[in-house]
């Protein structure tokens, strides 16, 4: 059973997540914000963090950035009433791994909580496996029927995260984010290229493609 940590400072809404993730076959472990979320950490094994950014003593970001600065890779679920890009901005930056805003669809929310949990899985074996297709994280190659192929870093990266959310619908600037520097000065038309690169390079693969959904982004869907 995966155990979550739920750092919520408002009591009805800790508790409402507690039952949600209880009724879903998860180990829900409750904490009112960033000081006591670090002591939970430092009695309990987590698998997951989903983690409210306006608490007292400690807040979200703080605890993120507290976190990572210590070598601690926990996947976290950003779930907030900031709302603003450059709020979510600033979240990825210090270190989320994903980011919803309040009121909170609870479906979503447990679908985003396993793909985290998958992501998780596959970054620590550092391998991904569509079907016959194999992404090795460490030699940016592709394995599947037609070979081996090493791919740039970018285009692997934009693969592996695709692939890793099959089905999930990223926006180009959700992918610049993630894939790209913030500062650097690339546009939204690069991940165009890239994904065009893609499609050329695995137009015969029979395990994935990658599916444009006009007027919001991309996706990747397993065929067969």
């Amino acid at each position: 059973m995966f155990h979550i940590l739920v750092v919520e400072d408002n009591d009805n809404t800790r508790k409402l997540m507690q039952a949600v993730l209880s009724q879903n076959g998860y180990e829900p472990i409750p904490a009112r914000d960033g000081v006591e979320a670090l002591e939970v950490l430092d009695r309990k094994h987590v698998d997951l963090i989903v983690l409210d950014i306006m608490m007292p003593r400690m807040d979200g970001y703080e605890f993120t950035e507290t976190l990572r600065a210590s070598g601690c890779e926990i996947p976290i679920l950003m779930v907030t009433a900031k709302e603003k890009p450059a709020d979510k901005h600033k979240g990825f930056i210090i270190g989320t791994d994903d980011y919803m805003v309040k009121p909170v669809d609870e479906e979503e929310m447990l679908l985003r909580i396993a793909a985290l949990l998958r992501r998780s899985r596959i970054v620590n074996e550092h391998r991904l496996e569509i079907g016959n297709t194999v992404l090795d994280y460490d030699s940016l190659t592709v394995t599947s029927d037609e070979g081996v192929a090493e791919l740039p870093k970018k285009e692997f990266m934009l693969l592996f995260k695709l692939l890793s959310y099959q089905n999930k619908i990223f926006t180009r600037r959700q992918l610049m984010d993630e894939i790209w520097d913030m500062d650097s000065e690339s546009d939204e038309r690069t991940v165009d290229v890239h994904i065009n690169r893609l499609r050329d390079r695995f137009r015969r693969n029979n395990d994935f493609e990658i599916v444009t959904v006009r007027g919001l982004g991309y996706k990747a869907v397993k065929r067969g």
